[in-house]
């Protein structure tokens, strides 16, 4: 693949998955209100289970079509999609309107359900 074809390639998926994140965010705040991080946790945690089970496939079959769309799907797509900046931003946001608590154990399941959702992708993948 070319150096452009590469970055068209990334910046095609990445607009995708910023696109389909800023719906689910718009849905979920028609639905959820004041709950405004749950979409945040949910896109990342599907994210995450996502970008590793299509590298886990892609690594199965070097040089197949999964190979070739992986940077589209994973630094594109998923990239997009998944939202650190905006995770900061609500854990920073729930601190600020006085739930501590809240914030922090945003946080922490945050961490430990990217882990379990890339481990649970790389599980599906596989079997």
């Amino acid at each position: 693949m070319t150096a452009l074809r590469f970055y068209l390639s990334v910046a095609a998926g990445s607009a995708l998955g910023a696109g389909a994140r800023y719906a689910i965010t718009l849905a979920a705040a028609a639905m959820i209100g004041s709950a405004f991080w749950l979409a945040t946790l949910g896109v990342n945690l599907a994210g995450a289970a996502l970008m590793t089970a299509y590298s886990t496939r892609a690594a199965q079959s070097p040089g197949g079509a999964l190979a070739r769309w992986h940077a589209f799907w994973t630094t594109g797509f998923c990239g997009g999609f998944t939202t650190f900046s905006l995770f900061s931003v609500d854990a920073v946001v729930l601190w600020q309107r006085g739930q501590p608590g809240l914030a922090l154990g945003y946080v922490a399941a945050s961490v430990a359900g990217w882990l379990a959702a890339a481990r649970l992708g790389q599980r599906l993948a596989r079997s």
